[in-house]
């Protein structure tokens, strides 16, 4: 930005001490200047942190050390009062979220239908019957309402990955949401011809290389747009309070496992009012992460609570529910919601700053969830609440991103509404192999032969994701025409995944 922030705008919010005012102004045009930060956000920033410095000085953020020095003197008796334009910048509305008291859901005992419900599988052939048999126990549940099964569909914990699952409106099941709360992905497409990957490959690389971060060490130092951060729903219980932080430096990174950053060529295939982008091949910047080490710590937390809360028998006890009519229920489904605002958020950071390095502003962006719960409704009118753990979207007209693998090409899909799917399509290929399998049977030399065969650059990455451990992703996208019309093709180039650290948890 070529404004500057005078040093008379900062003195206006407060009495300043003398020796800080040179830390201020040159902090206040480093966010400005550097951050892109707009000059009401920067004094913004300021107001909060002069009234609440405490606060502000044990947690990690952009104004720590001058709050910490303005905590110390508070704490000799030098107080910095805010000037009347200075409460100007605070919020309106109050930081704390008011959630309302409901009773705490009893233990109660639950035995399991005599049979399934029937329910939709789209690609059986393709399908192990781990997953079938997973589906059989869901549907089983005395809260299940209906269900489907998507074709790149594999045996996971409690839901199988490719499971949706539609429960009476006041239940939710953690563990059919699943571990990493709205993991999804995020396409940003490009006014860029596809031979730019040729004039400038080294220039695609250095932006993934310098803006991603990947993994449990993965952290952030400077945000692009820190807004989802100030949701008072930050507030709403303990859990959530002691984990804002971590996700405050988490904040623009991405998973392990078959998360990923990755540049490639996005092909329309035809004019499209929905899509809005011209026939043509573009340059296009494709994402997949979810909620990081906040979403992961919420499921496991509120998993335990419902297993704990909901007793079911031995093969169903990982699909035990929670009251939405209890504080438990009431609390996930908040903690869930937030974990989706700020998964969108953290692919928002990263799309945002590698085109700010491209220098150029994408012309579409397509984005969608794959692992939470929604509330809806059947043909009928029936409120129910569905899950789909590992499945895309697509009630009609919806836009959703169906990827393949490191060297497959992903789909850009337009749902068209099936109620028998539950408005539901495929998440991906699927996993014809297990993390266990491929880390033992697949070489590094056949690995590298792939990426070569097919033009692909990898960064980081491991055996466990290598292209022959997923489905042919031709195969399942035309199990599900029933589904969604594909409106363009996503071809990777450029791939950038976490480095291989096989003592690190999969944050698939």
């Amino acid at each position: 930005m070529e404004t500057t922030i005078l040093l008379e705008e900062i003195l206006a919010l407060g009495n300043i001490p003398e020796n800080l005012q040179g830390s201020f102004l040159r902090i206040a045009n480093g966010l400005h200047q550097k951050a892109e930060y707009p000059k009401e956000k920067v004094l913004c920033l300021f107001a909060q942190m002069l009234a609440s410095p405490k606060k502000f000085a044990y947690s990690k953020n952009k104004v720590t050390n001058l709050a910490k020095e303005i905590f110390d003197l508070e704490k000799q008796g030098t107080k910095v009062e805010l000037s009347e334009e200075g409460r100007s910048y605070l919020p309106a509305e109050s930081l704390v979220f008011e959630m309302e008291e409901k009773e705490r859901q009893k233990t109660i005992a639950f035995d399991l239908r005599t049979s399934a419900l029937p329910y939709q599988i789209y690609g059986a052939e393709h399908i192990e019957e781990g997953a079938l048999k997973q589906m059989e126990t869901a549907l089983s549940l005395p809260v299940a309402v209906a269900g489907a099964l998507m074709p790149d569909a594999h045996q996971g914990y409690g839901l199988p990955i490719g499971g949706v699952l539609a429960t009476t409106n006041n239940t939710v099941i953690p563990y059919a949401v699943g571990v990493d709360i709205a993991c999804r992905m995020c396409l940003s497409v490009f006014d860029i011809p596809s031979d730019f990957f040729n004039r400038q490959p080294h220039l695609l690389k250095r932006a993934l290389v310098d803006n991603t971060r990947f993994g449990v060490g993965g952290e952030t130092a400077h945000k692009f747009d820190e807004a989802v951060m100030d949701k008072t729903e930050w507030t709403a219980t303990k859990i959530i309070r002691d984990l804002k932080d971590k996700a405050y430096r988490q904040l623009g990174t991405s998973g392990t496992g078959n998360h990923f950053v990755e540049w490639g060529i996005v092909e329309v295939f035809e004019d499209d009012d929905l899509l809005a982008v011209p026939k043509g091949e573009y340059l296009a910047l494709l994402s997949h992460s979810g909620s990081r080490g906040f979403g992961g710590a919420i499921a496991n937390y509120y998993s335990k609570v419902a297993m704990k809360k909901t007793k079911l028998p031995k093969d169903a006890a990982h699909l035990a529910w929670l009251d939405m009519n209890t504080q438990e229920g009431q609390e996930y489904w908040i903690a869930m919601n937030l974990a989706g605002d700020y998964a969108s958020a953290n692919h928002h950071e990263i799309h945002k700053k590698i085109a700010r390095m491209l220098g150029e502003q994408p012309i579409k962006i397509v984005e969608n969830h794959h692992n939470f719960a929604w509330k809806e409704a059947l043909a009928d009118g029936t409120e129910i609440i569905v899950h789909r753990k590992g499945a895309t979207p697509a009630s009609r007209n919806d836009l959703g991103i169906i990827p393949g693998s490191m060297t497959d090409p992903g789909f850009v899909v337009r749902g068209k509404g099936v109620i028998e799917a539950l408005n539901s399509a495929s998440h991906g290929a699927g996993r014809l192999m297990s993390r266990t399998k491929a880390l033992s049977s697949i070489t590094h030399n056949a690995m590298k032969k792939v990426l070569e065969d097919k033009g692909v650059q990898l960064i980081g990455g491991d055996l466990d994701e290598a292209p022959m451990v997923y489905k042919n992703i031709e195969t399942v996208i035309a199990s599900q025409t029933d589904l969604v019309d594909v409106l363009a093709k996503f071809t990777p180039k450029i791939v950038r995944m976490a480095d291989a650290n096989r003592r690190e948890r999969r944050e698939d």
